[in-house]
């Protein structure tokens, strides 16, 4: 992401700590500044089931009433949903601020969420996503839209785990 910008994942009322914990991985993976969340379902469900790399001592997951209370000036809300008049993800141009609102893994967003809305956004799938994977889609598409990705190694270096040293021999690529 870049420096200057805020991203916040909302979730409306998540169910499934599984999917909360990929979010928070989605979220550290993607440099995102915040995960925020409404309802009593996640809160009851209690542990990061898929929080491997432990992002939530990293990024702050934050129980909101209001999930739309309390963010920077400036932020643009866009509700993430298959709903009538949105726009398909791949034209989609990303604000430098935003707030990325998601429905529940059982459910639709509130219209009164769609119409506090700057955009709304959806994925063109046949059928609905899974939480975990639309989060992963909207901030890889944001990234690969808004950030410079480095024409080096160095990302990768810094990215994989100790198990994964693999390297691609350049000079066997055809053309």
């Amino acid at each position: 992401m870049p420096a200057s910008s805020f991203v916040s994942i909302a979730l409306f009322n998540p169910k499934s700590p599984s999917n909360v914990g990929a979010v928070l991985r989605a979220a550290g993976c993607f440099s995102a500044n915040q995960v925020r969340y409404s309802g009593q379902r996640f809160a009851q469900a209690a542990r990061y089931h898929t929080d491997t790399k432990n992002i939530a001592n990293q990024i702050p997951l934050v129980e909101r009433q209001d999930l739309l209370a309390d963010l920077p000036t400036g932020t643009r809300i866009i509700c993430v949903e298959l709903a009538e008049g949105a726009t398909p993800l791949p034209h989609f141009s990303h604000p430098q601020n935003a707030v990325y609102v998601f429905g529940p893994e059982d459910g639709s967003l509130p219209q009164h969420l769609i119409d506090q809305a700057d955009e709304v956004i959806y994925m063109p799938t046949k059928g609905c996503l899974n939480l975990a994977a639309s989060v992963n889609i909207t901030l890889y598409d944001r990234t690969a839209k808004l950030s410079p990705l480095p024409v080096d190694d160095t990302l990768i270096k810094s990215s994989r785990d100790t198990n994964n040293r693999l390297v691609f021999d350049v000079t066997k690529k055809s053309g």
